[in-house]
């Protein structure tokens, strides 16, 4: 038996990315006193049972535990103090619980590998859900100007009725990020309401979303010379992140 189990806790877990992930990662790399096992939790009160399992080192946490896991932690550690949001509990040799925010640096670092970030003047993040948490923190830190688009008006900074009907807005914006859960499988003809005949070669658009590998949004902005691209990259580089934290 492995001594030391990390994991995933949320609350339908079928379609996890995390613990295919992990377990090709120990297969390759012949660690063989880890394994990755997947928690859903009905409620986050059943938290406190997986901290009492044996050799639990650490783990991942998905919606909609992000907030809610905060309580039951004694540390929060700045990345997610800045978030608002945990997505990664460390679990100290002396029972220490340690909140940490690797969303944070699985975007950070794909964006940074990815687009012309001199070429970008400003951003806009469609969704207010708690995976554009980590987005905005991001963007701040890369100092680049950012507006909310929601649905609702006393949600975010612009409305998509506003958006669509000022093409300045769009043009002066070139990044354009899909936090919403929009064109996830098995959804997939679903997308943000954009006006996307006004995008340009200028513009980026990066969907969170990976499942399917092209979505909808990317599709759009791929007919009209965007560059595009999915949230698998930030995924590794989250994962990456999670586990360099519990060995640290």
């Amino acid at each position: 038996m492995p001594d030391r189990k990390f994991g995933l806790i949320g609350k339908t877990l079928k379609h996890s990315f995390s613990k295919n992930y992990f377990s090709e990662k120990f297969k390759k790399e012949n660690i063989i006193d880890a394994e990755y096992e997947l928690y859903e939790l009905a409620s986050i009160q059943e938290v406190e049972k997986l901290f009492e399992t044996d050799g639990i080192r650490g783990f991942n946490v998905t919606i909609p535990y992000k907030l809610d896991i905060i309580p039951y932690l004694d540390e929060i550690e700045e990345s997610a103090q800045k978030v608002g949001a945990v997505n990664v509990v460390k679990i100290n040799q002396d029972g220490k619980r340690i909140g940490f925010n690797s969303d944070y640096y699985g975007f950070k670092q794909s964006l940074e590998n990815w687009a012309d970030l001199s070429k970008i003047e400003g951003a806009l993040i469609l969704g207010t859900g708690g995976a554009s948490r980590a987005i905005i923190e991001a963007l701040k830190d890369l100092s680049i100007p950012l507006k909310i688009v929601s649905r609702s008006e006393t949600k975010g900074d612009l409305t998509y009725d506003e958006l669509n009907s000022q093409q300045e807005i769009l043009k002066s914006n070139q990044l354009i990020i899909n936090c919403s859960p929009l064109g996830t499988y098995p959804e997939v003809d679903s997308k943000p309401e954009l006006s996307y005949e006004w995008l340009t070669t200028d513009h980026y658009l990066y969907d969170l979303v990976y499942n399917p590998e092209i979505t909808s949004f990317m599709k759009e902005g791929n007919k009209m010379g965007a560059k595009v691209k999915n949230g698998l990259e930030m995924l590794i580089l989250q994962a990456e992140k999670s586990w360099e934290i519990w060995n640290s």
